[in-house]
């Protein structure tokens, strides 16, 4: 890996070659050049230089440059329609809201720029004449799938708190373990997360939530997740004294989570369904705990949590639903289909059939028998699907014009319809022209 030459996009070759031929130094550093090492591809490439921010601006001249973050030393040039940040080396001074340095100086080594970094696998940079730079050991540490701070672990968190966050999500995404040090620092400076911005948590969370390592994660750094949601800390304490769970809630959660496939909306949904189940818990005289109306009170509380971590309404509304409904077990009444397509429609029984897959395969394996019911729930969704049967007003074989023609006017019109689509879909009578009209007739 260290001999690793790394292909460089035409557009960033030709960046560095130009900051080169106007005297300065330039490489390629950070997440590109780890994802690079990785053999996975890189989400964008930065570039750091020695060249001033003025210098870079005047090696651009002839090409667009964009200089909103030319504070802190960097400029965006667009180089054959590619927007690519170029920043100054620099070092930082004293980060008093834990987010943002009070002040940056330029300098020019590279080393000195690597070190204000925060972890070592991202603290390594590359051009193609020198080649690796890695002063930190980042790249043992991504041989060994290790998260690691530069330097002090704690000093790292304290300068910049979403970098807390960050590990963890870099160690369920890449499927790498955090280093000791580093973990006790996250664990002792998980309370300066209040000091990051809703959004950049939200953003951290997705990608947190759908990595390859995300139970592991869920399960180790569970403090750092209620820090973040205050809501789930109390399902660690809940116990489930029942035939069908062998998990407290937050387990049943992560076990939950890691069933469900690696999707953002699925994956919230799995991690809030059971939000509830500490204020909706009983014990009856057996013993046996209850969960009665559990999941529409999880619904409401996810959202009020979705919306103070800013996320988009359409996620919300769709995470909320697919919450409220998931404790339906629609796959126990497969007869009454017609009824939940023309309700929920196709796609959201899909969804919710994904979610109650992974729901009871995070419970009790000896009652994993149930997936066969709901084996049968999506064969019996898709053959309905491919019948293109009758679940809504408009696939009536009748129409507003018939009704009148009968003496039915205004809401008296919509309320018909109404009464024979529920009538179609409960299997009373055919969707046929004739009998429509037959049955609209009656009082």
């Amino acid at each position: 890996m260290d001999n690793l030459k790394i292909k460089l996009p035409p557009h960033i070759s030709k960046i560095i070659d130009i900051l080169n031929s106007n005297g300065h130094k330039a490489y390629i550093v950070g997440g590109c050049v780890r994802d690079s090492f990785l053999n996975r591809n890189p989400y964008d490439w930065d570039v750091t230089t020695s060249a001033l921010p003025e210098q870079t601006i005047e090696c651009f001249k002839d090409y667009k440059t964009v200089l909103t973050g030319l504070k802190h030393g960097t400029v965006c040039v667009v180089i054959d329609k590619n927007p690519v940040e170029i920043t100054t080396f620099r070092t930082e001074g004293s980060y008093c809201d834990n987010r943002h340095p009070d002040k940056v100086v330029f300098i020019d080594e590279i080393k000195e720029d690597l070190a204000r970094r925060d972890f070592t696998i991202n603290s390594i940079a590359y051009n193609d004449n020198e080649g690796i730079v890695d002063p930190f050991g980042g790249i043992d540490d991504i041989k060994n799938k290790i998260i690691r701070c530069v330097g002090d672990a704690k000093e790292r968190f304290d300068e910049d708190a979403l970098r807390i966050i960050r590990a963890i999500r870099f160690s369920s995404v890449l499927d790498f373990e955090i280093e000791e040090k580093t973990s006790d620092a996250i664990h002792d400076k998980k309370l300066l997360i209040k000091n990051v911005s809703c959004e950049r948590i939200r953003l951290e969370l997705e990608k947190l939530l759908v990595g390859k390592n995300a139970f592991d994660v869920l399960q180790k750094y569970s403090d750092i997740i209620f820090t973040i949601i205050p809501e789930l800390k109390p399902t660690k304490e809940t116990s489930q004294n029942c035939k069908y769970h062998i998990y407290n809630v937050w387990d049943h959660i992560c076990h939950s989570v890691k069933e469900v496939e690696a999707d953002k909306e699925l994956r919230l949904v799995m991690l809030l369904h059971d939000i509830a189940k500490p204020v909706a818990k009983t014990t009856d005289d057996n013993g046996v705990d209850h969960f009665k109306t559990h999941a529409k009170k999880s619904g409401e509380m996810a959202k009020a949590i979705l919306k103070n971590l800013k996320f988009d309404n359409k996620t919300s509304y769709e995470v909320v639903n697919l919450i409220i409904h998931h404790d339906d077990r629609l796959y126990n009444n497969i007869d009454e289909l017609p009824l939940y397509i023309s309700e929920f429609g196709y796609d959201f029984l899909r969804k919710l059939d994904k979610i109650s897959r992974a729901d009871i395969k995070g419970q009790n394996n000896k009652y994993l028998d149930r997936i066969s019911l709901c084996d049968e729930f999506i064969l019996k969704l898709n053959e309905l699907e491919e019948k293109n049967i009758c679940v809504s007003i408009k696939d009536l074989k009748i129409n507003g014009n018939d009704l009148k023609q009968l003496g039915y006017s205004g809401k008296e019109i919509g309320e018909k319809f109404d009464c024979l689509l529920k009538k179609v879909l409960k299997n009373e009578i055919k969707n046929e022209k004739e009998i429509l009209l037959e049955n609209a007739k009656k009082v």
